[in-house]
């Protein structure tokens, strides 16, 4: 079983593709500093409440849409 870092930041990776965001456009949209983003992406960063909730704004989703299928 995938760990739940993994799968969260492989959501993340396959909707800014979709969105056509480059990790520096979704970390200025997230508010977060561009490094932060691969971090994420990677699985290696175990993000908080609130850097889901500002990735989720960035999306222009609900965090129960960001969170789902995990």
């Amino acid at each position: 079983m995938k760990d739940i870092r993994m799968k969260f930041g492989a959501k993340v990776k396959d909707l800014r593709i979709s969105k056509g965001y480059s990790q520096e456009k979704l970390a200025e949209l997230s508010e977060l500093d561009r490094t932060y983003i691969p971090g994420i992406e990677s699985g290696k960063r175990n993000v908080s409440l609130v850097v889901i909730e500002k990735i989720a704004k960035a999306f222009k989703i609900r965090l129960s849409e960001l969170l789902n299928d995990l």
